[in-house]
């Protein structure tokens, strides 16, 4: 068997072992946020010995993960040397699951994009899926030059439960409790992590985005549907069985527009681009796509403006109740949802600054994204590279990837 695992240590809770791959990552997470470090920056800042970094970073030397830089100017003693991570020493494969194609990446360590692949799904079978699932990969595994791929990474619309690897509940597929990413792990021979695509992009938010260093942040997700990813304490929040963030499926208008989800008055059948469609077609009296509503509204239609108003204010409502409870540090809004511009986010800004309580809006820093196809397949990549930099903590975890890299 030809499996590539990551295996720095095969450890449990409470071992030497534990305590030795803790101290790794929390090594080899200070190389990777700052760039470059010394031996004695490292110590410095994680508050280790410099004995013990040194034996470490000796570790980590001789598996290639980090790689010595020249060395820095002295200040009396041996000049100091500075680590880097080496972001060559594997790669992995993010793919962003659509209905109707998988899009692929695949990424260094620093999730920087080395190449590229969309495969077009024939059917929405699971077998179907899984099949251009392990076509996919192999033609990005050519790409990597003979690197290692250390694992895929999938973000999916729907209610993905990772500790027991099922997907619940998917959207566009109506698949329920399908164990798919125990089928490709057995049929790629890698470790294959799964999750709903707005917490795969909350992830790549957190370690490589606007959310880097911020210990309490939501993603909005606007277009097609509504999505919510939350990093509450420095740690993406799930809930009890992987359905924390059906933001859009909250009820806004008792008794309001029928949702796809087969209820009445969510902000997704308020909000989102098919429901905003429908209301500028009942306008024009003709069936109209979120782009030809866009530009009807951006070429000054009273009428049509007033409804992406109205969408930004209902918007901007529900974000300040998400505010209100969880008080976070930055808010990023981003989709397809964001190409309305000005005409939907002022709107949304205003209501969201009128409606949070007493301060809690006043240090809120609002950013806006627009999330091409790269973003959401790079941040499917980043749920393994967050799992690649984590030591294996709890019961179960000792298949997980990690980062003791070793070729096939």
């Amino acid at each position: 068997m030809n499996l590539v695992r990551i295996v720095m240590l095969s450890l449990r809770a409470g071992s030497k072992h534990l305590i030795r791959e803790i101290n790794q990552s929390i090594v080899l997470n200070a190389i990777r946020a700052h760039g470059t470090l010394s031996r004695t920056d490292i110590a410095a800042l994680t508050n280790l010995s410099l004995a013990t970094v040194s034996g470490i970073t000796g570790e980590l030397l001789d598996l290639g993960l980090i790689v010595e830089q020249p060395a820095g100017v002295s200040t009396g003693g041996r000049r100091p040397v500075p680590l880097a991570l080496n972001p060559h020493a594997g790669y992995t494969v993010g793919i962003k699951l659509t209905e109707a194609a998988l899009i692929a990446v695949l990424t260094d360590l620093n999730a920087t994009i080395i190449a590229k692949h969309t495969e077009p799904l024939p059917s929405q079978e699971p077998d179907q899926v899984a099949d251009c699932t392990v076509t996919t990969v192999e033609i990005l595994r050519q790409a990597a030059n003979g690197r290692p791929i250390l694992g895929v990474g999938i973000g999916m619309a729907g209610v993905i439960d990772r500790e027991r690897e099922l997907v619940r509940y998917a959207t566009y597929f109506g698949w329920r409790d399908l164990p798919l990413g125990q089928v490709l792990e057995s049929r790629l021979e890698l470790p294959v992590l799964i999750d709903n695509d707005v917490n795969a992009l909350t992830v790549a938010e957190q370690w490589f985005g606007a959310g880097k260093n911020v210990s309490d942040f939501l993603v909005i997700s606007i277009g097609r549907g509504i999505g919510l990813g939350m990093v509450l304490d420095g740690r993406l929040y799930r809930g009890a069985r992987g359905g924390a963030g059906e933001f859009g499926h909250t009820l806004i208008v008792p008794d309001g527009p029928r949702c796809a989800c087969g209820k009445r008055g969510c902000l997704e059948a308020l909000i989102s681009d098919p429901a905003l469609s429908q209301r500028v077609a009942a306008v024009l009296g003709a069936k109209v796509s979120i782009g030809d509503a866009i530009d009807h509204a951006m070429h000054g239609d009273a009428g049509i403006q007033a409804i992406f108003t109205s969408a930004g204010r209902t918007l901007g409502m529900a974000v300040a109740n998400l505010v209100n409870v969880l008080n976070p540090q930055l808010l990023i809004i981003g989709g397809e949802g964001t190409r309305a511009g000005a005409l939907l986010l002022e709107p949304f800004q205003a209501a969201l600054r009128e409606h949070c309580f007493d301060g809690l809006g006043d240090d809120l820093h609002v950013v806006t994204e627009p999330w091409g196809d790269d973003a959401w397949a790079r941040g499917a990549a980043s749920l393994l590279l967050s799992e690649l930099f984590q030591p294996a903590l709890r019961r179960g975890e000792e298949e997980r990837p990690s980062l003791g890299v070793r070729s096939s």
